[in-house]
């Protein structure tokens, strides 16, 4: 063979090769874009409806161990269920939203970083709307409206107070992070015992007799009061009780999230008074004595 005739296909064949492997990098890439944006679809465009709650804070939200036509399984607890009022409030939103509902069980300090770092999409779980609340996150208009009294035991000094001022010296105790705990200071002269994690720490705390009394909202008494024959209820009229930093329970949402804000709130809009009281008291009967 001639040696211009060799160098002439040499040449050829390097270009070959140069043009497969572009080839099979360009291939290569347009592999990788195609993943990113399905990636990127199924992030932006999930089917799912996340949910963060407590599930302890009954009739809101409870735990269950067994499978009801109501209750939704807890994505990160084994073999347990969540029930109650926000329960319901959640399924009727994801439901308005065309989302299959997701519930995550999680600590109240933990549910607005939880939402923030994007593991919810959103916090149903008696949640009020505050001021100091609001720096972190948004809210929808509330779902259910609330007052706050005191409960006490049956044999109280101050089971006749007429009055939140008249717990002046009492030894009264919130939960962490509420204004539940938040509201104490307005009694004057008040023994504000350092707040506890949840409800249900409260009320052992009141049964063990280490408090005179626990704020709480007066539309979960019912259930309370059920649980515990010994709890007394102590109410006030209007100037006569605590003022409170909002009207009640409100769902929480990134800030981003504007789009979904105004969706859940068209949601909210179209359950109807009766239908929310109708759903309060099947969570009321229903929640765990």
């Amino acid at each position: 063979m001639k040696l211009r005739t060799f160098t002439a296909l040499l040449l050829a064949a390097i270009m070959l090769f140069a043009l497969t492997a572009c080839g099979s990098q360009a291939a290569d890439d347009s592999s990788n874009d195609q993943q990113q944006e399905q990636q990127d679809t199924t992030t932006n465009e999930s089917n799912e409806f996340r949910v963060g709650m407590e599930c302890a804070y009954a009739p809101n939200n409870w735990q269950e161990s067994e499978a009801t036509d109501s209750n939704v399984p807890v994505e990160n607890v084994a073999g347990a269920y969540a029930e109650g009022y926000d329960v319901q409030i959640a399924k009727a939103i994801a439901d308005g939203l065309g989302k299959e509902l997701v519930i995550v069980k999680l600590s109240w300090d933990g549910l607005i970083d939880a939402l923030n770092q994007g593991q919810i999409d959103a916090i149903i779980a008696g949640m009020m709307d505050t001021a100091e609340r609001r720096e972190s996150i948004n809210f929808s208009e509330p779902y259910r409206e609330t007052t706050y009294g005191l409960m006490v035991l049956a044999d109280s000094p101050y089971l006749n107070a007429t009055s939140i001022q008249d717990f002046s010296g009492a030894a009264v105790l919130g939960q962490q992070g509420t204004a539940l705990d938040d509201v104490i200071e307005q009694i004057e002269g008040v023994d504000h015992l350092s707040p506890v994690g949840s409800v249900p720490d409260m009320i052992s705390r009141l049964q063990q007799g280490t408090c005179d009394a626990i704020v709480i909202n007066v539309e979960n008494a019912q259930g309370y009061l059920a649980s515990n024959p010994n709890f007394r209820l102590v109410t006030f009229d209007e100037g006569s009780g605590f003022t409170l930093p909002a009207k009640g329970s409100c769902v929480g949402l990134r800030k981003s999230d504007n789009e979904l804000l105004d969706q859940i709130n068209t949601i909210l809009s179209g359950i109807d008074s009766d239908t929310r009281a109708a759903m309060w008291q099947a969570a009321v009967d229903g929640q765990p004595q």
